[in-house]
């Protein structure tokens, strides 16, 4: 890794001259939100935004995509074309670089990868940018708010310019063609290291997560999951905003002659109540079954086997759940033994 600085007017060229190779997905503004898209003009680039609406992983784990075709006439079946542009992910915060190397754990490192997900994720460059923490992330938690690795390209702003940290062949290649850039200076790395600490401090509250695998072995059977189990709408829309969900649905739609059609794999969610059917049953029918479940799977179950946690705590669940269901509260009442109000 080498480290440049690029100033903050450069950025425009940077873009446009990716643009030339990549598809650029960067975020913008919707209305009073913000959601990574398509960018046609480097001016709609927002690298001051708080969070995204959804994660930037639909671009590697979209949520439709054909897996092939087939007839019913003749059983004849033909793969689908994979489609794996060349993509560049601009503007992701290092929370959101740290969800796809867990997603990397599930998709890439178990034996026998995926090769849609192994084909959009190398031939995605990945241009992560610096934030400041909103009330409802809680990255620190994890050690998520930081990454040294995941990324071709790290901007850290420091004022009139950013800080670049550059990891990767291509991403050196990237920045040497098409932003000037210059050396680093004493001041440049005593501005970076006042940046990370103003970053460090500026978190609204705390959360001891020292113990919480021992806590989940504890609480497993607590009053507090129909608690919360009581107050869930199963919508699903913790799993649709996380960027670390990766449960997917596999199911064949026929054409509308009935004698052609396609398999599809989707998104699905571990809250609906479809999601745990089986054929004698559903063996998780509450509410407060499912809601442990999330929990469970995130913060033990996946920790157990890649020794991390599958969250990364963005917090777009805590914004999305119109129940106020999310990680904090939940720690808390684990904790505490109750369920605050």
């Amino acid at each position: 890794m080498f480290f440049k600085i690029i100033a903050k007017d450069e950025v425009p060229d940077l873009v446009r001259g990716i643009a030339t190779e990549y598809e650029v997905i960067g975020p913008q503004a919707k209305g009073t939100a913000f959601v990574f898209a398509p960018l046609k003009d480097p001016a709609d680039l927002r690298l001051d935004y708080d969070m995204t609406i959804l994660p930037a992983k639909r671009y590697i784990l979209p949520e439709r995509e054909t897996l092939m075709r087939f007839s019913v006439e003749d059983n004849e079946v033909v793969e689908a074309e994979l489609d794996a542009p060349r993509r560049a992910l601009f503007g992701l915060h290092p929370c959101d670089v740290n969800s796809l190397l867990l997603m990397d754990n599930v998709f890439l490192d178990g034996g026998d990868p995926d090769p849609y997900y192994k084909a959009r994720r190398e031939n995605t460059l990945i241009i992560g940018v610096s934030c400041m923490p909103a009330p409802t992330c809680f990255c620190d938690a994890w050690g998520t708010d930081e990454t040294h690795r995941g990324f071709d390209i790290f901007l850290t702003d420091i004022g009139d310019s950013y800080y670049a940290s550059i990891s990767s062949v291509r991403g050196a290649d990237l920045v040497d063609r098409f932003a000037k850039g210059r050396d680093i200076t004493a001041e440049d790395t005593a501005a970076f290291q006042e940046r990370s600490a103003a970053f460090k401090a500026a978190f609204e509250h705390e959360i001891d997560t020292s113990q919480l695998p021992v806590l989940l072995d504890a609480k497993y059977d607590s009053p507090i999951w129909q608690e919360f189990g009581e107050m869930c709408l199963a919508c699903g829309a913790c799993s649709t905003v996380c960027p670390t969900c990766y449960c997917f649905d596999v199911h064949d739609e026929l054409d509308a002659d009935q004698k052609h059609g396609e398999r599809v794999r989707t998104w699905d969610s571990c809250q609906f109540k479809d999601f745990a059917g089986v054929a004698h049953g559903n063996f998780r029918d509450s509410r407060a079954s499912r809601v442990r479940y999330r929990y469970y799977h995130k913060q033990w179950g996946y920790l157990s086997r890649y020794e991390k946690v599958l969250c990364v705590g963005c917090g777009r669940c805590t914004r999305a759940c119109k129940a106020d269901i999310n990680p904090p509260r939940v720690v808390r009442a684990l904790q505490t033994g109750v369920v605050d109000r």
